[in-house]
């Protein structure tokens, strides 16, 4: 494996460092990420954020709009809240134990030996998706993944096999020979484990690893409001920052109405036009053709239309959760991806 790594290993800007605020942000940014994409984003907060200082004193505001398009926000809260514990707690120094990496919000197993692993060479092994792919395979293990069990065990076993003077090379060969050899679609032909891979033996690679049923996501019907009008020569609109505690809370988002049933395009109209009376004083508002999209978040399917009302002015009323936006600003404020793509024309 070691051979292996040396001729074709990954060359990552977060590799062959030993800076834990890096390390960590890197394995925050790319929980759910493909390493492609959380590349451009670990460039973009070490740029606004290089010290964990600096990424501490930042309103969270802020720091969700730089997430904007990666998802799962309540990373960056966690992600957030971690810095300033550091800060507050630990004197601004990065934990460098396993406990107390572990401690901090939003770092779980995988996470905290990631970075105990790489920043400190301490003996975690890492279970990434990749690593469970290969091992499963190798060994032919048909525990399902995705469970605390399953984790324990693939632990317990990379651990006896694991080169305890350099974990960190260890962690990242094991990563990089799932992500580039031993793929959902391997080349075993070419792979310098055929021999000894049981699952090739038995002809099931690619039943391997053996994962959980998954839940169906539930579908939710979603209307937008989209309040427009000018003054003196700028547009602006209506929106507000979710409230809740769902995975959005803190984004804005244009006034919204929700139903657990499709409702038909009249029931649209309708419900948009008496919302915008209620609620705005809006009559008999202007709409344009209105825009549908189709979001698909882990556990739900969102099916959003976006109903826009052109207004001569402001409207009559304003609920106390809402703000008047400049829409050449609006790119200033952190947004759901479904709004964001909204904006651009879906």
């Amino acid at each position: 494996m070691d051979s292996w790594y040396s001729d074709c290993g990954r060359s990552l800007p977060w590799r062959g460092i030993e800076d834990p605020y890096r390390i960590w942000l890197s394995e925050i940014i790319l929980q759910q990420t493909r390493v492609e994409q959380g590349r451009d984003y670990y460039h973009r907060f070490l740029d606004a954020f290089p010290t964990v200082e600096a990424l501490a004193a930042a309103e969270e505001e802020q720091v969700l709009r730089l997430w904007q398009g990666l998802g799962y926000y309540s990373r960056a809260r966690n992600m957030h809240a971690a810095a300033r514990y550091i800060i507050e707690q630990c004197g601004g120094r990065f934990p460098s134990t396993y406990e107390g990496i572990r401690a901090l919000k939003g770092v779980g197993r995988y996470t905290a030996a990631a970075i105990a692993s790489f920043a400190f060479r301490l003996p975690y092994p890492v279970v990434d998706g990749n690593v469970y792919r290969f091992i499963s395979r190798l060994h032919n293990i048909t525990t399902p993944i995705g469970t605390d069990a399953a984790y324990g065990e693939f632990e317990a076993l990379l651990l006896k096999q694991m080169d305890r003077r350099r974990p960190d090379r260890f962690n990242a060969a094991l990563m990089d020979f799932g992500a580039l050899q031993c793929t959902p679609r391997p080349d075993c032909g070419g792979c310098p484990f055929a021999d000894e891979c049981a699952a090739l033996r038995l002809g099931v690679v690619e039943q391997r690893p053996v994962k959980m049923l998954k839940v169906s996501p539930k579908d939710c019907w979603m209307l937008y409001l989209d309040l427009r009008w000018r003054e003196a020569g700028r547009e602006f609109t209506v929106m507000h920052p979710r409230e809740g505690k769902g995975i959005w809370r803190g984004l804005w988002q244009f006034p919204l109405l929700e139903w657990q049933e499709e409702p038909s395009r009249r029931c649209l109209a309708e419900t948009a036009t008496e919302h915008l009376g209620e609620a705005f004083g809006v009559a008999e508002p202007r709409f344009l053709p209105p825009q549908e999209a189709l979001h698909k978040l882990t556990h739900r399917t969102l099916h959003a239309c976006f109903f826009r009302a052109e207004l001569p002015s402001a409207p009559p009323l304003l609920p106390p959760n809402m703000h008047i936006v400049e829409v050449d600003r609006i790119n200033n404020i952190p947004l759901p991806r479904l709004i964001d793509r909204y904006l651009r024309g879906l």
